[in-house]
């Protein structure tokens, strides 16, 4: 098993275990601290939407900063498995739900709308093109957009981009809508 530490708020330092799978890359600590230093260290009272879960570093860290709610979408059996480990291990926090099924038929179907999305899909597999159509209608007006790629986004939509960075071969944007 490999593992992934929370860094910031009330799970702080916990470390998640998740299997070896498939396009499954946690987000790096120092991704997500430069992440969560743009949005704020806080999510207090937001509704979060972590499309490709994976190990849940993501969205266990912004339910551990707060978050009112946090959808968890995964479609690979062992790995959602061990998302619901780690939402024992830390005794279930209400405002995580896991859901099992694929990102793309979630954001098709779903009927509530968010304050954030995190969209960390597996590389070189064209989930960001197949999602961009489709995240319209799941974010709330000002809603954030964080997306990881291998490579950097110039465009996406009528989103603009407000910060972006790059660890490795990782390719990390923030963007919103205009108003």
């Amino acid at each position: 098993m490999n593992t992934v530490r929370i860094i910031g708020g009330a799970y702080r330092r916990r470390l998640l275990r998740f299997p070896d799978s498939a396009g499954l890359r946690p987000t790096p600590d120092r991704v997500r601290e430069t992440l969560f230093n743009w949005l704020g260290q806080s999510l207090d009272g937001q509704h979060c939407l972590d499309l490709f879960a994976g190990s849940g570093a993501l969205g266990f860290e912004a339910a551990s900063r707060g978050a009112a709610r946090v959808v968890m979408v995964e479609k690979m059996p062992r790995v959602l498995a061990a998302l619901r480990e780690n939402h024992a291990l830390l005794q279930k926090p209400a405002a995580v739900e896991i859901v099992p099924g694929d990102a793309l038929e979630y954001a098709v179907s779903c009927q509530t709308k968010f304050d954030l999305i995190f969209l960390d899909p597996p590389f070189e597999r064209g989930w960001i093109n197949r999602l961009e159509g489709q995240l319209p209608a799941v974010l709330k007006a000002g809603a954030a957009l964080y997306v990881e790629a291998e490579y950097e986004i110039a465009s996406f939509g009528d989103w603009r981009i407000i910060r972006q960075g790059r660890a490795g071969d990782v390719c990390f944007h923030l963007l919103r809508r205009p108003a």
